[in-house]
This record gives C-alpha cells, sequence and structure tokens, in this order.
C-alpha cells in the first residue's frame, strides 16, 4: 500500500466503482412507470456496461436451477428466455488437465451421473475441502475428457421433482464454451448477454497447483472480455482472489460474504482473525471497496431472521456499503417453502411454492442493487411489482 502500483489500482476500481453507481442511481429510475412483464424486463439505460442493465437486477442463479439441473447450458438458456438480466455461468472448478469447467463444487457426486459410472469408482476419495472432510468424486481428478462423458442431473431432487426429468440430458459446460455461448446469444438475441461467474475454493486449488485466477484472466483477455466495460462481472468468497484478479483484469469484481460468524478460507489459511462480521462493518467496506466494486452477501446480512425464521429488521449494510460506493447483489432467492422466510411458506411441502413475491418485495424494499434468484421469471414479475408500485 502506497507504492504507485497500488495507487493505480485504486484509481482503477474507483473507476469501476463509478460506473457501477452510475447504475444504480440511474436504471431506476429507467424501469420506473413501465407497464407489463416485458417492459420492465426490458428496461435499460442507454449507457455502456453495468449503465445498461435495469435495477434491480434479477440474476440468474446458476443459471434458472429452480427448472434445470444447474450449471447446463439448458439452465442458462432457459435464464436468458426467462428475462434474468445476467446469468451467473459458472462457478468454475479446474480439471486435471487444468481446464476451467462449470461445477457448484470440485465435488460432483450430487450434480452429475458420475456415481453410476463403474469405469470411475475408483476415482471416490475423501478430501479436506476449506477445513471440511468431503467424500465423493473430484473435477481435479478427472481429465476434461472425461468430464465430458458425465451428464448433470438435478442436485436438491427432495425439493426440484420436476427438474429431475431433464436429468443426463446434458453435459457439464466449460468456461471457455460460456464465454463462445455467450457471444452467440448477444447475436441472437440482438442484445448483450451477461455473465457473473464464480471462482470457487481458490486457495484450495492454488495449493494444488491449479490457480484459477490466472486461468480465468487468460480466457478473458482471448475473448477481449478482461475490460471496464466487458459484460462478465467476476465474484469469489475469497478476498484475496478477488484482489489477485484487480491487478490481472478490469472486470467489475465482487466480493461475496457467507454468515456473519464465519470466516474466508483464505483467512483461515493465512491467519486473518477477521469474520464476515468485521467485514461488513463501515472499516471493512471502506476496504473492500479499495479493490472490488460490490459485494454480494447472504440475504441474511440485509434482513436477519428471529428464532422462528421470520423476517426481522433490516440492518444497515445497504446503506453502509452504498455510503463507499458498492452496489449489492445479495444470494439466493428460491420459490420453494424450505428456502423461504417462514412467515412467506405456505404449507409444509418440501417441494410447493410459498409467496415468494412477497419475500422479493420485502428483500427489494431494503434498496438493494439486484439479487440472485434460482427462479428468474418470478424475480422479473417481482420487479415489475415493485417498481410500479
Amino acid at each position: 500500500m502506497g507504492t504507485q502500483e497500488s495507487y493505480e489500482q485504486q484509481d482503477r476500481g474507483t473507476g469501476r466503482r463509478a460506473l457501477l453507481g452510475a447504475a444504480v442511481l440511474g436504471a431506476g429510475g429507467a424501469v420506473l412507470g413501465l407497464a407489463g412483464t416485458a417492459g420492465a424486463a426490458d428496461a435499460r439505460q442507454t449507457g455502456s456496461g453495468l449503465k445498461s442493465l435495469s435495477v434491480p437486477t434479477i440474476i440468474g442463479h446458476r443459471g434458472a436451477s429452480g427448472y434445470r439441473p444447474e450449471h447446463t447450458l439448458g439452465s442458462y438458456q432457459l435464464a436468458l428466455d426467462m428475462g434474468a438480466d445476467i446469468v451467473e455461468a459458472g462457478d468454475l472448478v479446474p480439471t486435471k488437465d487444468g481446464h476451467l469447467v462449470c461445477r457448484h463444487e470440485p465435488e460432483i457426486g450430487g450434480t452429475t451421473d458420475v456415481a453410476s459410472r463403474p469405469e470411475f469408482a475408483g476415482r471416490k476419495t475423501t478430501k479436506m475441502l476449506d477445513g471440511v472432510s468431503t467424500t465423493g468424486w473430484f473435477t481435479e481428478d478427472f481429465t476434461l475428457a472425461e468430464l465430458k462423458t458425465l451428464r448433470a442431473v438435478e442436485r436438491i431432487p427432495a425439493n426440484r421433482p420436476h427438474s429431475t426429468l431433464y436429468n443426463g440430458r446434458w453435459e457439464i459446460p466449460t468456461f471457455e464454451e460460456i464465454l463462445k455461448w455467450q457471444d452467440e446469444q448477444t447475436r441472437k438475441r440482438g442484445k448483450q448477454v451477461w455473465i457473473y461467474p464464480e471462482l470457487k475454493h481458490p486457495t484450495y486449488f492454488r495449493a494444488l497447483g491449479l490457480g484459477t485466477e490466472e486461468r480465468v484472466a487468460k480466457l478473458l483477455r482471448r475473448y477481449g472480455k478482461d475490460r471496464r466495460n466487458s459484460p462478465v462481472i467476476l465474484q469469489s468468497f475469497e478476498p484475496t482472489s478477488i484482489q489477485r484478479l484487480n491487478k490481472l483484469v478490469d472486470n467489475p469484481l465482487v466480493v461475496l460474504l457467507s454468515g456473519a460468524g464465519t470466516r474466508p478460507w483464505d483467512f483461515v489459511e493465512t491467519g486473518d482473525p477477521r469474520t464476515v462480521a468485521d467485514l461488513i462493518k463501515p472499516q471493512g467496506l471502506r476496504e473492500i471497496a479499495g479493490y472490488a466494486q460490490g459485494i454480494g452477501p447472504t440475504l441474511d446480512l440485509i434482513i436477519p431472521k428471529d428464532a422462528s425464521g421470520n423476517l426481522g429488521t433490516p440492518t444497515t449494510l445497504v446503506a453502509d456499503a452504498h455510503k463507499v460506493g458498492l452496489v449489492l447483489h445479495p444470494y439466493t432467492m428460491r420459490n420453494e417453502n424450505p428456502f423461504l422466510p417462514a412467515n412467506f411458506r405456505k404449507g409444509t411441502g418440501a417441494d410447493a411454492y410459498g409467496d415468494a413475491f412477497g419475500a422479493f418485495k420485502a428483500y427489494f424494499a431494503t434498496g438493494i442493487d439486484g439479487v440472485f434468484t434460482d427462479n428468474p421469471d418470478t424475480g422479473v414479475l417481482a420487479r415489475e411489482d415493485f417498481v410500479n408500485g
């Protein structure tokens, strides 16, 4: 800190924060007063980059994962069809031979049919993943060619039995394939398609010699998507990973934040005693604003729940983050009862929908700039209700 390089990085970060800030302040007005779902979903600012996005921004979480197996081209495609402003394509993990693929976790036993493949039975193993003993099959133990023989399946069939209809239909996409798909969809749809990839467990993979930040940056540079106005937002739960990316690319960057009492794994590895509770204090947010443009907090950091699981009183996080120029894209809105606050549930069915529209309204009212959702169509309609209400 204090070197010429760090000041240049701060200046670069300030410019990106200003761009995001303009989107927050301006896009809301563009949406207000529109009638009809299509109008709300298509409301755009006339500027470039993030200024072109609607606010609140609807982000398709792992695609439209409420309806299709997550992190598949089918899920991503449906998210766009439903009107998502951005598609979270995808959670990036490396293969044994260094390719980046889109899976929720490096352990793929629950998201692919690998457990039913006798040729890979010997690959099942137990590893320590960010301090947690995890048993299954891991992407870093497979070549890309081997992973391409697998097919995606629904991760939570008890909540989404209808989605199991599509088990086995799609393969695991690579990040490079997603970058090409993004360009193809932009041409076909006549408007810019945005993606929001996450770097998963970067400290874990760096220790294996599979550093992900450099691989992501190399691909973004190859496809001309490493710039300030590029339609790619990068995110990670590890602040040091975002700091590393800040030196490699000009893309907007977002620090993901889990529960208040948790510690980012890179903090655990480096002996940094701070928790997420420290990072969301004004001082912590100012520090984040020095190298990132936004935060992705869990929804409980926006509105905590009481002992009964009902929504309580909103925190000051939205105002505090906006004060230092950060945008907020919290996660994750889902329609099914078990994932909703208790006061928005209807009945007890694990796969039944609750009052998702009511929950969206409560979170939008806090001033968040967007939200990740497994159900982009619900999010788009909820936004229309909110901005026209």
